[in-house]
């Protein structure tokens, strides 16, 4: 659980220095109060915690996923094929690219963008929760690796401490964009985005190795090990 719980954290910390070339933008012109920077501090932290609870909302619908999946018996193989899909992501970005604006969730995302574009006009703290919640559903690259480790767990809650967690590990930087202003250069933003391709890889690495099942402690457990977890875990206490 621990490892679990740090894996996650580390990728949203990492991961966040990407979100301010992404998201930056959006934070940045955030309707926080000028009041006092105690109204700026809890505006910029309620922001961030509407992107944590959509994406614990992800970890929950992704947890029932991989705990069905699990209990047939194909976690590994879908270990296998997540760790795939992320490797072709980062090989092929433009036909990722080309999915996203398909009709439908180009509809849906220009929905999600007016809804937001009208939340700007509101300076109040539900606005920027609700302008937290709805930049979670946004397209994002790391979202969806986070959501393929969700998957991977198999168990719907360790799926939401995942998705929460990795949440939480973006909180730092993004909280201090939206307070502090635009501080992260564009020579080092250039830099952490050329690094962000072989974070993914690793992710996609260690996802890989889990599934095969080699008999290493924590990184690649045998599949025997796992079954006998599993049914621990949905045996009936007597």
């Amino acid at each position: 659980m621990v490892q679990l719980i740090f894996a996650a954290f580390a990728m949203g910390l990492l991961g966040s220095f990407h979100c301010v070339g992404m998201c930056g933008p959006l934070a940045l012109s955030l309707p926080l109060s000028s009041d006092s920077n105690w109204a700026k501090f809890s505006g910029a932290f309620l922001y961030n915690a509407g992107r944590v609870v959509t994406y614990s909302v992800f970890g929950l619908v992704f947890g029932a996923l991989g705990k069905s999946v699990a209990l047939f018996g194909y976690q590994q193989w879908l270990s296998v094929i997540l760790g795939i899909l992320i490797i072709v992501f980062i090989i092929l970005p433009k036909r990722i690219a080309s999915f996203n604006n398909n009709n439908f969730l180009l509809s849906f995302f220009e929905k999600i963008r007016a809804a937001l574009g009208q939340l700007f006009f509101r300076k109040n703290y539900s606005s920027l929760f609700s302008i937290g919640l709805l930049n979670g559903l946004l397209p994002c690259g790391l979202v969806y690796m986070a959501a393929a480790g969700a998957v991977a767990t198999g168990d719907i809650g360790n799926s939401v401490l995942f998705m929460a967690f990795f949440g939480l590990g973006t909180l730092p930087v993004m909280w201090s964009v939206a307070f502090f202003g635009n501080y992260v250069s564009i020579g080092i933003r250039q830099k952490i985005r050329k690094a962000y391709p072989y974070m993914m890889m690793l992710m996609a690495c260690l996802l890989i190795l889990r599934g095969m099942g080699l008999g290493i402690p924590y990184v690649s457990p045998r599949a025997d090990i796992e079954k006998k977890e599993i049914k621990s875990c949905c045996a009936k206490p007597d």
